[in-house]
């Protein structure tokens, strides 16, 4: 019997949210993903509007022939020719009216139905959406030359100041208040605790985090259970669900262990959760405890019982999946759309680091990267690391990425340091107080010496090991040894990254009101 695999994939949601920089406007992305994967594909196949979104979701998980539904990709099996022609064409329209802006990528493969011709299927089917989302979308956002336009996005206005992307966002308040209530794992979180405004996020100073963690190894897993139908789907749903449940744990290490200081408001604003991804922005001097805690969890979510038997049906040596983030600290002014693309660059680092040298069936360790944007722009990190992070051929502040283990304790015999995100975020502590100041002030000092005056810096620190008491000298002998990087060009010094936290933490630049 013929059959006919669809798919379909949802790209640029990122550019699509932070269109603008009012918090207000970004709605949760990974919700208006899931609500494309599900109520509205779901409406497309049953020619039915307005459907619940639980209703929805449940009818596809028990349909056997919707094989993935989820994180931006649908595979649904068709039977009927015709109801797949009708479901492509008229598909696209849908969903850019839907969320203007957004890619929307189909490929159809036709197949006899067993299971040696899915397996042939899927692998044509993931070839087809690649070479698909090259092809450009007509836009549904493009207007006369006469219309006015909004002076945020450049986009046709609807009404008033109101373009016509954000038209759709604000007949979706509701999506961001359901990706809080996942996020934080509550069956209802009011608007009224929500950020709608970035003032409400910021605390002692203006400083805030965009946060993007990826799943390592997921491309090496979808290949070898990928042409298994039954396999797929349920790996696809285990993962979106222990990222989920990753997400909530870590909101509840922050309700324990930090100070909200204004508790009225929770500081954190999800933005996308689901399959393997996870994109928030929150306040940044608790950026590293949520985003470290996200990903010990996802590392625990992910050596489930039932993933872990998915991975040996799979004939595949994991216990449990790994993951990397970058973290870019920016001003509560700066725009969101240059902190998340410097976030996923940072991502990209860490990643590329922690898979060199990987063995066969290796998976790469868990690790991240973080920035605090100094510029008024950001080109990418590259260009950052140049201009910021090399003042000459002989010494490099780029240290990271810092690597995540189950203690806390030890790094990852990779790594070539010994600095794991847990030290650093101590020895950041150890700048608190008159001693931690004044050693601070003396490392400034010796770093801006390094640079045009290394005999001065030698002297300097050594009079500053003579006069501190033998637990800061320890500190000081840690994060001033010489490290040298792989082409043993270059030596790596952690003090830049130390300060960084220490300032993001501590720095202080406006009153903190305290809320009953």
């Amino acid at each position: 019997m013929t059959k006919f695999l669809y798919g379909a994939a949802v790209q640029g949601i990122q550019g699509f949210i932070f269109q603008t920089n009012k918090l207000r406007e970004i709605v949760g992305a990974s919700e208006l993903v899931e609500e494309i994967c599900t109520v509205k594909f779901y409406e497309m196949l049953t020619n039915k509007n307005n459907m619940d979104a639980k209703t929805a979701q449940e009818a596809l998980i028990k349909d056997n022939n919707a094989i993935l539904h989820a994180a931006g990709n649908i595979i649904y099996i068709f039977e009927d020719e015709s109801k797949c022609k009708n479901l492509v064409k008229k598909a696209p329209k849908i969903i850019q009216e839907f969320a203007p802006g957004i890619t929307f990528s189909q490929a159809v493969v036709k197949m006899e139905g067993d299971y040696k011709e899915f397996k042939v299927a899927v692998i044509q089917l993931h070839k087809l959406l690649k070479t698909q989302r090259n092809k450009l979308m007509r836009s549904q956002t493009l207007g006369l030359m006469g219309i006015k336009r909004s002076p945020q996005t450049g986009l046709p206005l609807v009404d008033d100041n109101v373009d016509i992307a954000q038209n759709q966002k604000f007949k979706m308040e509701n999506v961001t208040q359901q990706l809080c209530q996942k996020a934080f794992g509550s069956d209802y979180i009011s608007n009224n605790v929500i950020c709608h405004n970035i003032d409400e996020m910021t605390c002692q100073n203006d400083w805030i985090a965009v946060i993007h963690a990826d799943g390592n190894g997921l491309g090496q897993i979808v290949r070898e259970i990928g042409t298994d139908q039954k396999l797929y789907k349920d790996f696809s749903e285990l993962l979106d669900q222990a990222t989920i449940k990753s997400a909530e744990k870590a909101y509840n290490y922050l309700l324990k262990n930090c100070d909200y200081k204004w508790s009225q408001r929770i500081p954190i604003r999800p933005i996308v959760l689901g399959g393997d991804d996870f994109t928030v922005v929150c306040r940044a001097d608790l950026a590293l405890d949520y985003v470290t805690t996200f990903i010990k969890e996802f590392e625990k979510n992910t050596g489930s019982k039932e993933l872990t038997e998915i991975y040996r049906k799979a004939e595949l040596q994991f216990k449990n999946l790994t993951a990397c983030a970058g973290v870019a600290y920016v001003k509560s002014s700066f725009p969101f759309y240059y902190g998340y693309n410097l976030a996923e660059d940072l991502c990209k680092k860490a990643k590329n680091h922690a898979k060199t040298d990987l063995k066969a069936n290796e998976l790469a360790q868990s690790c991240l990267m973080f920035h605090k944007v100094q510029d008024s722009f950001v080109n990418s990190f590259d260009d950052i690391i140049s201009r910021e992070l090399t003042p000459n051929e002989c010494i490099s502040f780029l240290f990271g990425p810092y690597y995540i283990n189950d203690d806390w304790g030890k790094a990852y015999k990779k790594d070539k340091h010994n600095i794991t995100i847990g030290d650093l975020m101590g020895y950041a502590q150890k700048l608190i107080g008159k001693e931690g100041n004044a050693v601070k002030t003396h490392l400034r000092e010796w770093m801006s010496d390094m640079i045009g005056n290394p005999e001065k810096a030698e002297q300097n620190l050594n009079r500053l090991k003579s006069i501190v008491s033998p637990k800061m000298k320890s500190f000081v002998d840690e994060v001033t040894k010489e490290i040298k990087s792989e082409d043993k060009k270059t030596t790596l010094y952690p003090v830049y990254d130390i300060f960084t936290v220490h300032t993001i933490n501590s720095q202080v630049t406006k009153e903190v009101k305290d809320e009953d």
